[in-house]
């Protein structure tokens, strides 16, 4: 159990580095082995300042079962996704800057660069019941079929929700994604894109670039600019 809070840990210092923090906002979880809930960044923390200490366990339910610390109030973002898909062992919800600025925009997704061929095709999920914070289980429900069988969606004027199999590849397509926001925003401030991938050229593209292999050399690198970093 160790090892997956010190994912989670880790998880959350790589978006702190990718710029994704917003204050003590934002989250990583993991899904708990024997089905108790999601092991999960507590409250009340940046994302650089997390440790093992500051990753607990909470409930399907919302309580906090081990570990020392506040459950962010958003916690069935990451619960109701993994209710719904059982693929899904890591969630991630950031106010990630440039993400939230794009769909704020209500164009779709270009795949201009390899980043946004992780997502399109098709069109990434956008959430749009509410801009407020997920306070409620119910709002975790209408957000997981919003998702559907995705990896990510815009959680429009709040931030994105990425999952995935392990820490790992949540907290990567959660990378991506804010730099595919960035490329398509640079893109449009130059006047528009005037050319992207097909949809057959950029799923071949996300088989090229992007298989588990490739996530995990991205991921280690990223560690490495964390210990570089001190």
């Amino acid at each position: 159990m160790e090892e997956l809070r010190e994912q989670v840990a880790l998880g959350c210092r790589i978006l702190g580095l990718e710029d994704q923090g917003d204050f003590v906002w934002g989250h990583v979880s993991a899904r708990d082995p024997a089905g108790r809930g999601a092991w999960m960044k507590a409250s009340t923390w940046g994302f650089e300042e997390i440790g093992l200490e500051q990753v607990i366990l909470v409930s399907f339910d919302g309580e906090v079962l081990e570990g020392e610390g506040r459950r962010h109030a958003e916690y069935a973002i990451h619960t109701e996704l993994m209710r719904a898909r059982d693929d899904v062992h890591a969630v991630v919800h950031t106010h990630a800057p440039w993400s939230v600025a794009f769909a704020s925009t209500g164009q779709p997704l270009r795949p201009v660069s390899h980043e946004a061929t992780l997502f399109v095709p098709p069109e990434v999920a956008r959430f749009t019941k509410t801009g407020d914070l997920i306070l409620t289980r119910e709002l975790g429900r209408d957000l997981a079929r919003a998702v559907g069988d995705r990896n990510a969606a815009f959680m429009v004027h709040h931030g994105i929700v990425t999952c995935g199999p392990d820490v790992v590849t949540a907290v990567m397509t959660s990378v991506l994604l804010e730099r595919a926001c960035r490329t398509n925003i640079r893109a449009i401030a130059g006047g528009g894109p005037q050319t992207w991938s097909e949809d057959a050229e950029a799923l071949a593209k996300r088989e090229h670039c992007y298989p588990p292999a490739l996530l995990r050399q991205a991921w280690d690198y990223l560690l490495r600019r964390l210990d570089a970093a001190g």
